[in-house]
């Protein structure tokens, strides 16, 4: 959002962010999505609610957060050589209309083959415990992509700005 220059103010809202029976990983992340930003706008009227929520897939496995350094080694060796996908579900609530947009938006990372040594030192350096699937692509795990496909490369970091940008004007507001 800072890239945007617009000023805004952050809320996490405590939802139950597991999946329902049957439901896919991109239904999940529009559903969070949205859960998200409802709950912020019951409580924030006249205001636009954005509400976003990312997953990292390998077959549609999610990978979650790894929390320690052991599941991140592991999480890592099963990405090497292969195809991440990462899904962002983005929703804009304007709580003053009751107006709802929401957007899956997805981008695919294509890992290098990685040896234990650089996964390793990777880890020891970037400490991406709390990062979905261990990659902090906003830094050193940059260097871990062979290619990356898709139309937002913010995506990555859990907030598609382009979807964004075309919401909020939908909505009224003046990028540029």
């Amino acid at each position: 959002m800072d890239k945007l220059e617009i000023t805004y103010t952050t809320a996490s809202p405590n939802i139950d962010e597991s999946a329902n029976p049957g439901e896919t990983v991109t239904d999940l992340v529009v559903r969070l999505a949205c859960e998200k930003a409802g709950v912020i706008a019951k409580s924030n009227q006249n205001s636009l609610i954005i509400g976003a929520d990312q997953v990292a897939c390998i077959d549609e496995k999610i990978l979650g957060k790894p929390g320690d350094h052991e599941t991140a080694v592991r999480q890592l060796k099963l990405c090497s050589g292969r195809q991440v996908s990462f899904y962002v579900g983005l929703c804009v609530i304007n709580s003053a209309t009751g107006k709802i947009q929401r957007e899956l938006v997805p981008y695919h990372v294509h890992f290098r083959k990685l040896t234990d040594e650089q996964i390793d030192r990777y880890l020891r350096k970037e400490q991406p415990y709390n990062c979905a699937g261990s990659i902090k692509s906003e830094g050193l795990g940059i260097a871990l992509f062979d290619r990356m496909s898709g139309d937002d490369p913010n995506t990555l970091i859990g907030l598609p700005l382009i979807a964004l940008c075309r919401m909020l004007e939908n909505e009224g507001v003046q990028i540029i």
